[in-house]
């Protein structure tokens, strides 16, 4: 996946991220925090891990689905655009 090896690094920082929130979700369970605290971690680990995922699968359309010689304004660019949108709003 070439997308992904071009956004290696950025990638990888938010993996980094996401991990360390799985950590403290983590010691929040370990320490019987309350249930509104584990519940907040767990959204915003959801929330990461959803944004992470529309963000490669935004790469893998513009990379994969797209054709390097399509116009910003032809049918199948619009079309795309749309799925990003639709991709994203739904992982929100």
């Amino acid at each position: 996946m070439a997308h992904t090896a071009k956004d290696k690094e950025k990638l990888l920082l938010r993996v980094r991220r996401i991990r360390g929130q799985i950590d403290a979700l983590e010691r929040a369970l370990a320490e019987e925090s309350e249930c509104a605290d584990v519940l907040q971690l767990m959204a915003a680990c959801r929330g990461a891990l959803n944004g992470l995922m529309a963000e490669v699968m935004e790469g893998h359309v513009r990379f994969h689905v797209l054709s390097p010689q399509s116009a910003a304004n032809s049918p199948q660019t619009k079309a795309a655009e749309e799925l990003i949108e639709l991709v994203r709003t739904y992982l929100k």
